[in-house]
């Protein structure tokens, strides 16, 4: 298969990324195809869809064996589910499958076509193998179940972040952080109310605790 795209946003790294598409609507990312598929007849009709499908790599978590099992996080890292129940990124083929909604598509004089998206959980310069729309009638099924995942749904925690610290962050950029840091980014296993957790975040180092249930904003430092 031949990388078609990459997506562009504001996490170099994974940590912090929310853990499915669709938890953080704030979050803005921009594809960027490659130099051989910048053609716009290629999305001739998409403007006409609200959401898309993305197949994508894990491309930070290739390995050369699997394992039949795996340790989601949701149920503490310790408790084992076959690989095919879950959705981590360590598996037999390193392959991803997120729905993010459509906001424009733009056109642009140096990258060609770009779609300007919302709600993924890929990393920066994650590589996208394809892009297919969202279908209502088919993709939305109301009576599906969720299987051990649905007992473990990702309740938003509440942040407090002082305005010393909010002031720092670009205002475009508050909302996608605010509602990443929403999704509690740390392991379901750590609960260390004085450990000090970070991620970044565009050009910033973000820096926070979490005690009695509030993500507490504790510093930003520029990333330099």
């Amino acid at each position: 298969m031949e990388i078609i795209a990459r997506i562009h946003n504001h996490f170099p790294t994974k940590f912090g990324l929310p853990r499915q598409s669709g938890l953080v609507h704030e979050l803005q990312s921009v594809i960027v195809f490659e130099p051989t598929y910048r053609v716009a007849e290629a999305l001739r009709g998409l403007e006409g869809y609200s959401h898309l499908w993305l197949l994508w790599q894990f491309h930070m978590a290739q390995r050369e064996n699997w394992s039949p099992t795996v340790r989601p996080p949701r149920l503490g890292g310790n408790k084992r589910m076959g690989v095919f129940a879950t959705r981590s990124p360590f598996r037999p083929n390193p392959i991803g499958l997120s729905c993010v909604k459509l906001e424009r598509i733009e056109h642009t004089p140096d990258k060609g076509t770009v779609l300007h998206v919302s709600g993924a959980d890929l990393m920066d310069g994650t590589p996208i193998y394809d892009i297919k729309p969202y279908l209502p009638f088919a993709d939305c099924i109301p009576e599906a179940t969720g299987g051990f995942a649905q007992d473990h749904l990702y309740d938003d925690i509440e942040v407090v972040f002082p305005d010393k610290w909010l002031q720092m962050i670009p205002e475009e950029h508050r909302a996608g952080l605010i509602g990443a840091l929403r999704q509690d980014p740390r392991p379901a296993y750590q609960n260390d109310p004085e450990r000090i957790y970070g991620f970044l975040y565009a050009e910033y180092d973000v820096r926070f605790v979490v005690a009695n249930e509030v993500l507490t904003v504790c510093e930003i430092i520029p990333n330099q």
